[in-house]
């Protein structure tokens, strides 16, 4: 069954919407990429428009951004150390936004989408 972004069938009050069309191609979505720490692994896809997407599946380096030096390092990840997106993440070494990653140069919060983005751009915390 394919993965739809469409409104859900019932209100806000708990009413139903009536069912009156079938699910259009452009409502289509796709199976989260789940970008995991190890050898860079990338997928294209084609989206709306021709356009391409980058999914990144697998990587172990990020553009690290120190605030000190206001310049960007590529190091290497060790590790995610958190994941607000869900706790369970930390033990699959699964990176989305907002996760925290241990580097050679420190902690440091992931600040790009590797899943929709291609790559992983970080923020120097401590």
């Amino acid at each position: 069954m394919a993965i739809s972004q469409t409104r859900p069938k019932r209100k806000a009050t708990g009413g139903r919407y009536i069912d009156y069309r079938k699910k259009k191609q452009y409502e289509l979505g796709r199976e989260p990429s789940f970008t995991k720490l190890g050898k860079k692994r990338v997928r294209v896809i084609r989206v709306m428009g021709a356009s391409r997407k980058i999914r990144l599946l697998s990587t172990d380096t990020a553009n690290l951004f120190d605030h000190k030096t206001k310049a960007f390092k590529q190091v290497k990840i060790k590790t995610i150390t958190e994941n607000p997106a869900n706790r369970h993440f930390i033990r699959r070494n699964i990176m989305t936004r907002g996760s925290v990653i241990d580097t050679d140069l420190g902690k440091a919060r992931i600040t790009s989408r590797p899943g929709q983005d291609g790559v992983v751009n970080a923020v120097l915390i401590s």
